[in-house]
């Protein structure tokens, strides 16, 4: 989006281009499940493909950030404070980061998710993908809040979101448990090198639910200081 175009949001809600960030990162996040599809069938030139979506998102992603952080307005007459918006979105561009990160590591390696576990691991990414989700729905409320002077019942909705985000990010950390358990137990027959990697890969997985947790967690502390 063009400096001037961002002007033209941010004097209509400061909070809008945040959300287009949110959105995009979660489109993002969103390619790694076709992504693991392909690998789990062998389709590493498709993964390739799909690979190159995730990386041409995150850069579009990242250059929303740029143009955020250089066009936020210093006075804002709002009541949250322009710090906590770029706390924010830091945390929002990390998930990004964290699937283009994943998709590349497993596609250096050809790195395939052993079939004895590749359905509790789509499970996993599907709760950690949830989180993501939360997050993003959670941020798309700002606007509601802005509206109502972050008071009142809008106030105890997002609040509930974040709830939740809390509780489908402890999901998370029960599956990753579980998922490295059934991992051990066939870890003997694998390559051991490979061994390694995924275990990194099953620990990275769960970051996209980590950092989503942390959005959410900018953003209540942000609730609490207005």
């Amino acid at each position: 989006m063009p400096v001037n175009s961002i002007l033209g949001v941010f004097a209509k809600s400061p909070i809008k281009p945040l959300q287009e960030h949110i959105d995009k990162v979660h489109q993002c996040a969103s390619i790694l499940v076709p992504f693991f599809d392909a690998t789990a069938s062998g389709d590493w030139s498709g993964a390739a493909e799909i690979r190159q979506q995730i990386n041409v998102t995150e850069r579009e992603a990242d250059s929303l950030k740029r143009e955020i952080r250089l066009t936020l307005p210093g006075g804002l007459f709002m009541p949250v404070e322009r710090t906590d918006l770029l706390e924010l979105l830091t945390q929002q561009d990390k998930i990004a980061n964290k699937a283009k990160d994943i998709s590349g590591r497993i596609l250096g390696r050809e790195l395939l998710i052993p079939e004895a576990i590749q359905e509790p691991f789509k499970a996993y990414l599907q709760r950690c993908l949830d989180a993501v989700t939360q997050a993003k729905q959670a941020i798309n409320e700002l606007d509601d809040l802005l509206e109502t002077g972050f008071r009142g019942r809008e106030v105890d909705l997002v609040a509930k979101m974040i709830v939740e985000l809390d509780k489908i990010e402890e999901d998370t950390d029960d599956l990753q448990i579980s998922i490295r358990r059934q991992l051990f137990a066939i870890e003997n027959d694998l390559n051991p090198i490979d061994v390694m990697f995924l275990y990194k890969i099953i620990e990275w997985v769960g970051d996209l639910a980590d950092l989503a947790e942390r959005v959410g967690s900018r953003l209540e502390l942000m609730l609490a200081r207005v």
